[in-house]
């Protein structure tokens, strides 16, 4: 996957995915790509958001994503919960890595401290990551984002246009890590 130089210092791709199975495979090499990082830096932490209109598969996004660092049990949607946990385990040669993936969907917010409010600022500083769905309702309140991932339906139900743009050396790290895959 080639990245494409973007108005930040960062690079950022763009895909045209036709067909759900590549959006799938889309986010599984984001997820696989996660997973070498960590692997790397065992303790660290990364933000990612997650931007589309209503509809756009944010949430089917994030499934894969989390599938694809290797957690197996079942991805639930958090618009009610506004963050649902994911634990999970990287083997590395010498080591054993414990890591959290933290799911929010801010849709229902309505006022922008809702999410410190509720106690989830920790989790944005615990190994692994979060990933956040409508991180506009909280109006700049939260962490700087290290990668941006924004989804865009097409005219077909299954169409997307996804574009992944690094916002840190982190995410920077993340896109170099990508397989060079054709998703059209």
């Amino acid at each position: 996957m080639e990245p494409t130089q973007s108005l930040s210092q960062y690079p950022s791709i763009t895909r045209y995915c036709r067909q759900e199975a590549k959006t799938a495979l889309l986010a599984k090499n984001i997820g696989q790509s996660l997973g070498a990082y960590f692997a790397s830096h065992p303790q660290a932490h990364l933000n990612l958001s997650l931007v589309g209109n209503l509809g756009a598969g944010k949430t089917t996004f994030a499934r894969y994503l989390i599938q694809g660092m290797g957690y197996v049990g079942r991805v639930k949607s958090p618009t009610y919960t506004l963050c649902e946990p994911y634990p999970f385990v990287i083997d590395c040669q010498d080591q054993t890595i414990h890591l959290t993936a933290h799911h929010f969907d801010l849709y229902r917010m309505h006022d922008p401290l809702e999410w410190q409010e509720a106690g989830f600022a920790e989790h944005f500083d615990a190994p692994g990551f979060c990933l956040v769905e409508w991180p506009e309702k909280a109006e700049g309140t939260l962490p700087a984002f290290d990668l941006a991932i924004n989804l865009t339906a097409g005219k077909e139900e299954s169409e997307r246009t996804i574009t992944i743009e690094s916002l840190s050396k982190q995410g920077n790290a993340i896109i170099n890590k990508l397989d060079n895959e054709v998703y059209e």
